[in-house]
């Protein structure tokens, strides 16, 4: 898949997916992916392990993380380089809309 498709497949992002790379800025196993999350967004978002496992299969599929075995033989998540820039762009398209929503929201008092 090309890369402008995966963009397009996959921007705008769920808060799931961006949570889940969000996670990867360092390899992470899955439970460790659920956790970080927990922990990032104080509690808010609790990740399923059906929801985290699914959105991961479907992420390698689409060469945005890869997927590999520690020592202990636990599977492992790590970031592409198309995937950082996939969450680089959705990082932008957020800012975007922080900073419409912060110049827009006295218009509605």
């Amino acid at each position: 898949m090309s890369e402008d498709k995966i963009l397009k497949a996959f921007m705008p992002m769920t808060e799931t997916a961006f949570y889940i790379l969000l996670s990867l800025t360092e390899p992470r196993h899955g439970y460790g992916i659920i956790q970080h999350v927990d922990k990032i967004t104080d509690g808010r978002i609790k990740l399923g392990s059906g929801t985290v496992y699914g959105t991961l299969g479907k992420m390698e599929k689409s060469q945005i993380i890869s997927i590999y075995s520690d020592e202990n033989r636990k599977t492992i998540y790590e970031i592409t380089e198309v995937g950082k820039r996939l969450i680089k762009a959705e990082i932008e398209r957020i800012k975007e809309l922080h900073d419409n929503a912060i110049k827009y929201e006295g218009d509605f008092s």
